[in-house]
């Protein structure tokens, strides 16, 4: 019953694997009672939570065998070895057990669901890999568990199982609430790469821009030797820097017509607007910050806080010298293009009053011997940019001081 009952609260690393209470039952069912037990309570535990979840009946049957079919195996052969039950062999003997058992479960249950799903085996495998650390803690659980039955009898097992059950169900709270993290980054990333798309049909360069300013951004961030995190939001910020131009009008998105006052109050607001929109949404704060200011200049002229040099954010400083270069190359902005060599001229030519200088000549460094695909960004693409699979990644993962 303790078996079924962890199980029930087992954290789901993934959609194939469970990591729980029920493993540590199986394993000193193996130790004490033998192998049929071993390959029941395994059993016996996914078929209960089959019958609570109702997921695919094909997959029960492969969980049953990537865990019953190992431990029975490896039940075997303990029995056959019929080692003392206490001491430093039986606790060596049982760990050991136990990683065999699970490096099987290991081998078999993702080349089940591999057939099954019709996906990569490589795939399956690599998405274990995050489940070494928590292996390793019920290998070690296991054995310190048998050995504290073989020494002090049932009373003691049943009060660590309780405790082992109630650290199941804590990781299966953490875990439940890295999924709904993962379901609401999911939720506002595909907001914001939809109004990204809408902007697309109003102003047929603003994906490709979008995409261009943040690969541009990241490079010079990295070439600048800014960290990880300082390159990641660059390149977030490129890519959403323009989400504010909703408020513009059509005759402003359509370019060339003649723009009225109200229009150049959209066009001064915009920073202003794009920064709301990615703090109700919950972007990054920071990128927030970047946004709002990425058309402020460093004489204090810019828009819309009239902030001036240093004030001005660093990253956001990157993200203006990445948009005026992408704007003076790209065959789909509102003038004649330049090539690269005339457009660091005018950058060359702002630098210190639009621009801040030391982006711009990092700018310059970073496109010295490339070629023309990467000066040119005419090929930009807002999907490969986005990566939405790797942000939702990132967004569930634990944080690193």
């Amino acid at each position: 019953m303790s078996a079924v009952i962890a199980e029930l609260l087992a954290a789901r690393y993934s959609s194939q694997l469970t990591v729980s209470a029920a493993f540590v039952a199986a394993m000193l069912a193996l130790a004490f009672l033998g192998p049929a037990p071993a390959f029941v309570i395994p059993a016996v535990s996914y078929a209960a939570t089959w019958v609570v979840e109702r997921y695919r009946w094909r997959a029960l049957l492969i969980n049953v065998a990537g865990s019953s079919t190992p431990v029975l195996l490896v039940a075997a052969v303990f029995q056959s070895i019929d080692p003392p039950r206490s001491g430093a062999t039986f606790v060596l003997l049982i760990a050991a057990s136990a990683a065999v058992t699970m490096a099987l479960n290991f081998l078999i249950a993702p080349l089940l669901f591999a057939l099954l799903d019709g996906t990569s085996l490589t795939e399956n495998l690599r998405s274990m890999k995050g489940l070494i650390a928590p292996v390793g803690i019920n290998i070690a659980v296991v054995a310190v568990i048998a050995e504290i039955y073989a020494e002090l009898g049932l009373t003691a097992l049943i009060f660590v199982l309780l405790n082992v059950v109630g650290f199941t169900y804590m990781a299966r709270l953490v875990v439940t609430a890295r999924e709904r993290t993962r379901q609401y980054a999911s939720l506002s990333w595909g907001v914001l790469s939809g109004l990204i798309r809408t902007l697309d049909e109003r102003d047929s360069r603003a994906a490709r821009h979008c995409a261009a300013v943040a690969a541009f951004s990241r490079d010079i961030a990295r070439h600048q030797k800014m960290s990880k995190r300082d390159q990641e939001f660059a390149h977030t910020a490129g890519l959403l820097h323009d989400i504010g131009k909703f408020v513009l009008s059509d005759r402003v998105m359509e370019r060339g017509g003649q723009l009225e006052e109200s229009d150049w109050r959209g066009i001064r607001r915009h920073p202003d607007i794009g920064a709301e929109l990615l703090r109700d949404i919950g972007v990054y704060g920071p990128v927030a910050d970047i946004v709002r200011t990425h058309h402020e200049r460093m004489d204090g002229r810019g828009y819309p806080r009239g902030m001036r040099g240093e004030d001005i954010p660093q990253i956001a400083r990157i993200v203006a010298v990445a948009e005026v270069y992408d704007t003076l190359t790209a065959p789909d902005t509102y003038r004649t293009p330049m090539n690269s060599f005339e457009a660091l001229n005018e950058l060359r030519r702002v630098a210190g009053s639009q621009l801040d200088t030391v982006y711009v000549e990092a700018l310059a460094d970073l496109l010295s011997g490339r070629g023309t695909e990467y000066r040119h960004a005419d090929e930009a693409d807002f999907d490969r940019e986005l990566d939405i699979e790797r942000r939702m990644n990132e967004a569930v993962a634990p944080t690193t001081p």
